[in-house]
């Protein structure tokens, strides 16, 4: 299982923050145009525990749908999605927001497994781990943009 952490401090009250990130419509643009990313979902979403939210991606241009599900839900503070069916073996996001003196700190623990043995261990060394950083390093720098 790999995993990936990644904090961030924006100047922007929890709650907003917390609204931000449960509106699934705002990962389009929280995604380089590269991953192709596309909510398939009749919206709005309601985000709460149960929730289903399907997406399309590419990966090295080839579509891919993504059903995740919405396994924990606390207002402010925290929610979970995972993967029901996708490009990963297991996929299990958990994000938190903290209170910080001037704003929030978002934090995700992205827990995750790519399958296929030793191709799958190869992949994740030679682009997978290199591809996931540079999405939530896209991501900083537009919520920087978009927050300060």
């Amino acid at each position: 299982m790999y995993r990936l952490e990644h904090s961030q401090i924006v100047r922007t009250p929890r709650s907003q923050m917390f609204a931000f990130f449960a509106d699934a419509t705002n990962l389009e643009r929280l995604t380089p145009s590269s991953v192709g990313f596309t909510i398939v979902s009749p919206l709005p979403i309601e985000m709460k525990v149960g929730a289903r939210i399907e997406y399309r991606i590419r990966i090295s241009g080839v579509p891919v749908r993504w059903l995740t599900r919405i396994a924990a839900y606390e207002p402010d503070e925290r929610f979970i999605d995972v993967q029901e069916r996708g490009p990963y073996k297991l996929w299990h996001h958990t994000h938190t927001f903290h209170s910080v003196d001037g704003g929030t700190e978002i934090r995700d623990l992205v827990l995750y497994e790519i399958g296929m043995g030793p191709f799958g261990r190869l992949a994740h060394r030679a682009f997978v781990q290199h591809r996931l950083r540079a999405i939530f390093d896209y991501r900083s720098r537009v919520m920087n943009e978009l927050f300060g």
